[in-house]
């Protein structure tokens, strides 16, 4: 088998999936030719996801619903499945300077962290079974911090932290545990930001390959951790950044 090889029904679950980093990284999947379950919040999510018209034509893709915050429906959710080789955690929100609102700072941090958290822990018995691994989507604000999305940034923190206490916690039961960090990436959740001219040209030029990301940028490094080109990684957290980080 080759190094980027997955096995033959290999599932992957993509959490958050609906949304841009999401669709990217399960439609890279696809292409890898894995099966792939990729959840929205709530129907509305999905039907605006362009995913959406993918899965008229892939019978590999599966979208479903999911809301990360309850415990009943992860549980129910993951309990359902007969099957899980990889999951990527990429559910996240934030809400530009009403992140100091202690319901706002607790709700993302629920989302973001304790969702996250959520997944791993009702995966690990099947990814235990399969020897399967987990790749959360971190950012580049868990290093670089912004002032007005305190609790964004603390939760991505929380999700680096996360990524290798769990990595200690489950390598004798061989899960692999990563993450990416992904830098400025023009999505859905930047979009008011980014109608600031001077502040998207600010950013532009501080990355030193001189663009800032799309979606499908991102979705390669969350392939790679997942295939067997990585099966010796854990505990690792991958910048996706542009060159940002390293300035």
């Amino acid at each position: 088998m080759a190094v980027f090889d997955f096995s033959a029904g290999h599932r992957v679950l993509v959490v958050g999936g609906a949304g841009d980093i999401g669709a990217a990284i399960s439609r890279a999947f696809l292409e890898m030719g894995c099966s792939v379950i990729a959840t929205g919040v709530d129907e509305a999510a999905l039907a605006a996801s362009s995913l959406a018209p993918v899965q008229e034509i892939s019978p590999e893709l599966s979208l479903r619903t999911l809301d990360v915050t309850s415990d009943a429906q992860v549980a129910g959710f993951v309990g359902g499945l007969d099957r899980l080789d990889t999951l990527v955690n990429c559910a996240g929100i934030l809400a530009r300077f009403k992140e100091f609102e202690i319901e706002t700072f607790q709700r993302v941090l629920d989302v973001n962290l304790t969702g996250t958290f959520r997944l791993c822990n009702a995966s690990l018995p099947l990814l235990e079974k399969s020897k399967g691994s987990i790749v959360n989507v971190a950012s580049m604000n868990a290093f670089v911090a912004l002032p007005f999305i305190p609790a964004y940034c603390a939760s991505k923190g929380g999700v680096v932290m996360l990524t290798k206490s769990l990595s200690l916690a489950w390598a004798e039961r061989g899960v692999r545990v990563n993450a990416i960090a992904p830098g400025y990436v023009e999505t859905a959740i930047n979009a008011a930001g980014r109608q600031d001219q001077a502040h998207y040209e600010r950013i532009r030029s501080r990355i030193p390959l001189g663009q800032w990301a799309q979606p499908g940028d991102i979705a390669g490094s969350a392939v790679f951790l997942a295939s067997p080109a990585a099966h010796y990684v854990t505990g690792t957290v991958l910048a996706v950044d542009g060159g940002f980080l390293a300035g």
